[in-house]
């Protein structure tokens, strides 16, 4: 394999990108998909917990091993993966939109409606966001520069999470003037077309280095039995997928925290010095609604510190080892998750503070999933002699997929076990008090138990500092030769 190990900071922005890009679409998923299923788009709680379940099954299992094994025998000028950016670039924008969109169908047309373009979208998503992650495993073989690459990446999906969350719902409000439907799919039509831009950007800016020999390759049999002998890789698919399940279940409950939990004086009293000072200069963001501009302003101070985490995340793995720092950090944010349980509804200051120190431990561990994932792939090549990047990649997109589906179908599954009435096309709608119950334990201890168990199986990742340092001596010098 020949390889370069620096890597510019031209390609690491340009590579970057492709995560801003899939992440307005990814973020848009976990924060507003079981809302927009049941408060715009008019479906029972529980048949949109069925369609986000079954569907993103199908899509976890099916889609991605396929993309995967397929990636990994892609021959092309271009590489592996670039050319897979390419051509599912501007599709992936256009099925975005297409399923958060409102067609005027009957209840069970909407049904076949939101199942199509929900699966068409996860498939879309799979084959560009698989070989995007791969693509990390190939720019460089060199751990300290992945590491690197994963920060700039990461800050980029600070940025599409800091728009998700903190403005979109406000502007949904605001451009449709109240009509919610109207509003969301104007979002999603300026969300595609940037989108497809940054992916573009992406292929054309990065380049593939670690290239397996001809003789290296193999069967997609001894690619399978290679993957599931491979300690590391089971353990990174569980901990991913109890991850995404976690992110998708607390990220999509903030909505139904602040609507039926968080005492809305309380939360107006608390934000107004905020939202009084960017009114003042003229930069109104949040509208006049107290529940909308609290539910932004609570994502916003998460996601800064979330950010300045991620300053913090490549020297701390560059001398402690990525696992170790990955375990700690995520154990100390799952604390301030767990802490939401205890917090009355009135206890603002509590919720925000308790937030911000979530992000910012969240934030030191969240590039440093997707960079243990390319030291599994070089860990196979080093015990196997043979490089598999897409295939071993499958298992943060199985996960993904997986925990995204479990997670954003226990929102509305959970939920609507408390009583939640989908309230599209009705207005002031009181829910039952067991509502702001359920809102309050998806946010606390529903996620909580999900992130510890993860924390517990990283124990038994074998990948740690000494181990990585080995890795990559050993395939270096394999390379030279």
């Amino acid at each position: 394999m020949n390889n370069t190990q620096k890597i510019s900071v031209v390609e690491k922005v340009g590579y970057s990108l492709g995560d801003l890009a899939a992440n307005l679409v990814f973020q848009t998923l976990v924060t507003y998909l079981a809302y927009f299923y049941t408060d715009i788009y008019g479906l029972k709680p529980e048949d949109a917990s069925i369609i986000t379940l079954v569907v993103g099954l199908i899509a976890g299992f099916g889609f991605n091993p396929i993309v995967g094994a397929l990636a990994d025998r892609t021959r092309t000028k271009w590489g592996k993966f670039r050319p897979w950016i390419l051509f599912t670039a501007i599709p992936l924008g256009v099925t975005a939109l297409l399923a958060f969109s409102t067609p005027d169908f009957s209840y069970k047309g909407k049904m076949i409606y939101a199942a199509a373009t929900y699966t068409l979208l996860l498939l879309l998503y799979s084959a560009n966001n698989l070989p995007y992650s791969a693509l990390s495993g190939v720019i460089t073989g060199d751990m300290g520069e992945r590491n690197s690459i994963s920060s700039y990446r990461f800050v980029a999906v600070m940025f599409a999470q800091f728009f998700v969350q903190v403005f979109m719902l406000p502007i949904i409000l605001s451009v449709g003037n109240g009509d919610k439907a109207v509003g969301i799919e104007s979002v999603m039509t300026w969300l595609a077309i940037i989108g497809s831009v940054m992916l573009l950007i992406t292929f054309f800016t990065t380049k593939e280095r670690v290239i397996p020999k001809p003789e290296q390759e193999s069967s997609l049999k001894a690619d399978l039995k290679d993957l599931f002998q491979n300690k590391p890789w089971v353990i990174t698919l569980c901990v991913t997928t109890l991850i995404f399940i976690t992110l998708a279940m607390k990220g999509g409950s903030y909505v139904y925290y602040f609507n039926n939990y968080v005492d809305e004086t309380a939360l107006a009293n608390f934000i107004s010095p905020i939202t009084g000072f960017f009114s003042s200069i003229g930069m109104n963001f949040f509208g006049e609604d107290p529940k909308s501009a609290g539910f932004g302003l609570f994502n916003a101070g998460g996601i800064i510190m979330m950010i300045i985490g991620i300053v913090f995340s490549k020297k701390l793995a560059d001398r402690f080892g990525k696992r170790d720092v990955f375990m700690v950090s995520l154990f100390i944010a799952t604390v301030f998750v767990f802490l939401f349980l205890f917090f009355p509804s009135k206890s603002v200051g509590l919720m925000f503070t308790s937030q911000i120190l979530h992000g910012f431990f969240y934030g030191i561990g969240t590039p440093l999933l997707w960079a243990m994932i390319a030291d599994v792939a070089d860990y196979s090549e080093w015990k196997n002699n043979r490089r598999a990047t897409a295939i071993i990649f499958s298992a943060m997109m199985v996960g993904l997929k997986v925990g995204l589906s479990i997670g954003s179908s226990l929102v509305a599954f959970i939920i609507g076990q408390y009583g939640y009435i989908s309230s599209e096309g009705a207005e002031n709608i009181i829910q039952p008090e067991t509502v702001a119950t359920g809102a309050k334990m998806l946010v606390s201890i529903f996620p909580a138990i999900t992130f510890f168990t993860a924390c517990g199986l990283l124990f038994f990742y074998k990948i740690d500092k000494k181990t990585e340092i080995q890795i990559e001596q050993d395939l270096a010098e394999r390379r030279k030769k």
